[in-house]
């Protein structure tokens, strides 16, 4: 079976090529919110759709308005923005769900009914006529109101492929602005995807909502663009329930790059990522396409050797244009190359005798498992080189109370020759330290805390304990150790060491108060 089957070269397809532009609902505020443990507030919800509407999604779904008076007024929340996205709301078939959204002010409504019998019968407990009359009944309700109105077939990918064009075609012929095919569980394989949409396309503007619980996801989009669909359903990050929905960000940058075909602007795409992996609790896969970590990051010598020499060696397309930056990351597999190029991204030239130590230092953190970071390689070549950094941010004074409820610390910080005092609180002294170390060098810097680590190196009360961070600025990652008898006063030294080295290289005063 060829690519060709699905792209073009079969007859119920269309070359992927030939297609204008395709358009996109994001769902991350509904389905999205549906995955295990996550549950948006309305501020995250209202930035998270600003961010949406910046990259240009052309439809938001803004949460499902049934849920309650608390989603209702997220809903609210998002349609006050006057966003250039349309606003809908995921409406069951259920006529006081379409007058519950119709109160939330969106613009539309994503109508979803029963296509299987599985859900017809066994989910609603209706029957195949009465379902199309309830769905014609629904749609015209809605369009009486003024609403945009796209109809979903409810399990489409395990229906009859007969009555899911009956019940659909019903809501077309009724007045719904679309229809959806909605492989619900993530079940269909390309073939299926293809005979549903292909049958569907004929009716009328026809969408498709993937789910990746074959690792399909990606591709049952494209095969169903191919089929004639010409808007799709997703969420950034491809979260969602289960194994979650189709990542937008990597249907857009197929069609881009493969095809030529636009779909949303996709310089916003990690900006996006990181603001929805923060706000969602839901971390971004280091080896995740467009928006990971190692997206753009080469260590091993030939593959940064190469990347020197031709950005495009090993690069399907530049990493600027999904608003990233190219990292060359240094560990075991790194050469004189790449060490030597990002020290002169530092400004920072050296002789061959220095590089030469200073490689074979990276090269023993690596074998020993440690991933070498920017801060790690100054570090070295400082001590090589035998020379001292100017700091930007210091830490002179460090104060904490556990004895009080709740734990409340303030700290002393020197930031571009400012000093600056802070106190926090916490849920115990070291969370309270670092509170007040975070307010103090202030959100402007853009910094996050992604990960923090504590080993005891030696026995007894008084033991000596290293706490390593991690912090990242964008794309720029550095990971820095601290050891003291305090934990605290250890946590805090790391944190604004790791601060002092992510803006070390800026030239304009970048934590402001």
């Amino acid at each position: 079976m060829t690519a060709n089957r699905f792209f073009g070269g079969h007859p119920e397809t269309r070359a992927l090529s030939e297609v204008d532009r395709v358009q996109f609902l994001d769902t991350t505020l509904r389905d999205g919110e549906q995955a295990p443990g996550v549950s948006l507030t309305p501020e995250e919800k209202a930035r998270i759709a600003q961010g949406l509407d910046r990259a240009d999604i052309d439809f938001i779904e803004a949460g499902s308005a049934c849920t309650g008076p608390g989603e209702r007024e997220t809903i609210q929340r998002v349609t006050d923005l006057d966003l250039d996205a349309t606003v809908t709301s995921f409406c069951r078939g259920i006529k006081n769900d379409i007058d519950l959204a119709l109160d939330c002010g969106v613009d539309g409504i994503d109508l979803v009914v029963p296509a299987s019998d599985r859900h017809v019968e066994g989910k609603v407990g209706t029957d195949h006529d009465a379902n199309v009359a309830n769905t014609v009944e629904l749609v015209e309700y809605a369009k009486d109101h003024g609403l945009w109105v796209e109809v979903i077939g409810e399990d489409g990918s395990r229906a009859d492929v007969d009555y899911l064009v009956e019940v659909l075609g019903g809501a077309i012929d009724s007045g719904a602005d679309r229809i959806c095919y909605a492989d619900t569980v993530g079940h269909a394989t390309p073939d299926e995807t293809l005979e549903r949409v292909a049958a569907l396309a004929e009716l009328g503007p026809t969408s498709t909502h993937t789910h990746d619980d074959l690792g399909l996801a990606v591709t049952n989009a494209l095969v169903s663009i191919a089929a004639g669909a010409d808007f799709v359903h997703g969420t950034i990050n491809g979260i969602g329930e289960r194994a979650g929905n189709v990542a937008l960000e990597e249907v857009a940058i197929a069609l881009s790059h493969g095809y030529d075909v636009p779909s949303m602007d996709l310089t916003e795409v990690y900006d996006l990522a990181q603001l929805i992996a923060k706000f969602t609790g839901i971390p971004l896969a280091p080896n995740k396409a467009v928006v990971g970590e190692n997206a753009f990051t080469h260590e091993s010598g030939i593959h940064t050797d190469g990347t020197l020499k031709d950005d495009a060696m090993y690069e399907p397309y530049p990493p600027e244009t999904v608003g990233r930056e190219r990292r060359l990351a240094l560990g075991k597999h790194a050469g004189r190359a790449g060490v030597e190029a990002t020290l002169a991204e530092r400004d920072i030239e050296v002789d061959d005798d220095h590089l030469d130590d200073i490689v074979a230092r990276v090269k023993e953190l690596g074998d020993r498992g440690k991933r070498v970071t920017d801060a790690d390689l100054l570090a070295i070549a400082e001590d090589v080189r035998g020379t001292d950094r100017d700091r930007r941010v210091e830490l002179l004074d460090l104060t904490a109370v556990s004895g009080v409820s709740p734990p409340t610390a303030s700290v002393r910080l020197s930031v571009d020759d400012e000093v600056r005092e802070q106190a926090a609180t916490g849920s115990g002294p070291v969370d309270a330290a670092m509170n007040a170390a975070e307010v103090a060098l202030s959100h402007s810097a853009d910094a996050a805390l992604e990960s923090y680590h504590v080993d005891a190196i030696t026995e007894g009360t008084d033991a000596i304990v290293t706490v390593e961070v991690e912090m990242s600025r964008g794309d720029d990652h550095v990971t820095v150790t601290a050891s003291d008898s305090d934990i605290t006063r250890a946590s805090v030294t790391a944190m604004v060491d790791a601060m002092d080295r992510l803006v070390a290289d800026d030239d304009e005063q970048v934590i402001a108060d």
